[in-house]
């Protein structure tokens, strides 16, 4: 559905400029905008690295296994039919870890990690979602970040007078949209569980 919207703008777009007879214009802000996001990208590849090797570093450390074990009464209760030591588990936090920092990019492959794990516990149906992924996807989709490094970057990069500003309420936003996704999934959940 999203493509044919996207599609659709594109094209009245493109008919508005040519009925306006503003055609090139189109051509122009079509290869300005290509160019804008490339060197956007190359920009953030120094920060996303900076970063990742950080991660990197604390799971060599077995930072990643001790903030497991700190955050396991949290994880058990989100999690009960995960099994603590299951590679799920360090799945999901490193993927929580990652989005902490901001780095969505970054948790993407240990998402889909924590989704191939959790479909091994998977014991009914292959094609439906279990509760655990269920939940995981609703705390990756609305993790609370506490460093938004790749908008900071962003900001840094456009030459923002205080590219940490937005962090107090980048906290606050995050913070109340993990709060009613984690709500949400355990009312689900429980009306679900009273409909069987």
């Amino acid at each position: 559905m999203v493509n044919y919207i996207w599609l659709g703008m594109i094209v009245v777009g493109v008919l508005v400029a040519a009925v306006n007879g503003n055609v090139e214009l189109v051509t122009k802000a079509a290869l300005e905008g290509a160019q804008f996001a490339v060197q956007t990208s190359i920009d953030l590849i120094a920060i996303i690295t900076f970063w990742l090797g950080i991660m990197k570093l604390a799971e060599a450390a077995g930072l990643v296994r001790a903030l497991a074990r700190m955050v396991r009464p949290v994880t058990s209760f989100l999690f009960p039919s995960v099994p603590k030591d299951h590679p799920a588990m360090g799945a999901i936090v490193m993927n929580l870890s990652a989005n902490i920092l901001g780095l969505g990019n970054a948790a993407t492959p240990m998402g889909l990690i924590a989704m191939q794990e959790l479909q091994k516990l998977n014991r009914g149906d292959p094609k439906t979602a279990t509760d655990a992924m269920c939940t995981f996807l609703a705390l990756n989709t609305s993790c609370i970040t506490l460093i938004p490094t790749t908008i900071i970057g962003i900001r840094l990069i456009y030459g923002s007078a205080d590219p940490t500003e937005i962090v107090g309420t980048t906290i606050f936003a995050t913070a109340a949209g993990m709060t009613v996704a984690v709500c949400m999934d355990r009312l689900l959940r429980y009306l679900s569980s009273r409909g069987r």
